[in-house]
């Protein structure tokens, strides 16, 4: 075959360090699009990113030229160093170090990006530290607690 092609969805989440609720209303919309940008740079175009005070979820389109870990960290330090020139309260703003990525089938795309529009309402009945347990119970990820958490 001449052409590579590919289209691989991944739904991405991570967390401020230490789980710190600091991504007020006022800063995710902006943080969000910062985000999108930044995926689109690398060809990686956002479907949508969404969270909650102390957390990111990000469905988005992973490029065939660029690894997850690559595309991953360049979201995380560009808008880290972003976040830290949006006001004082942001100085010391730090992502944690992990991530969880899972992959996800063209035919749930609705169903994720519901879920992610919607985080804000899921999290009133249940923490992120709850939420990330049961997709990596979902997905089949063993993990050590001890090392989940920074």
């Amino acid at each position: 075959m001449p052409q590579s092609l590919a289209k691989n969805l991944i739904h991405l989440i991570y967390s401020t360090k230490n789980r710190d609720g600091c991504l007020t209303p006022a800063i995710r919309p902006k943080l969000f699009a910062y985000q999108a940008g930044i995926l689109q740079e690398w060809d990686s175009p956002a479907i949508v990113i969404g969270g909650d005070a102390d957390h990111v979820h990000a469905l988005f389109i992973l490029s065939k030229n660029h690894t997850l870990c690559k595309v991953i960290e360049e979201v995380k330090k560009g808008s880290s160093k972003w976040i830290k020139t949006q006001g004082k309260g942001f100085a010391r703003f730090h992502w944690q170090n992990g991530y969880g990525a899972f992959s996800v089938s063209q035919s749930h795309v609705t169903r994720v990006r519901r879920y992610i529009e919607r985080q804000t309402e899921h999290h009133r009945t249940m923490s992120f530290q709850e939420e990330f347990r049961l997709f990596l119970k979902r997905h089949g990820i063993e993990y050590d607690e001890r090392y989940v958490w920074d």
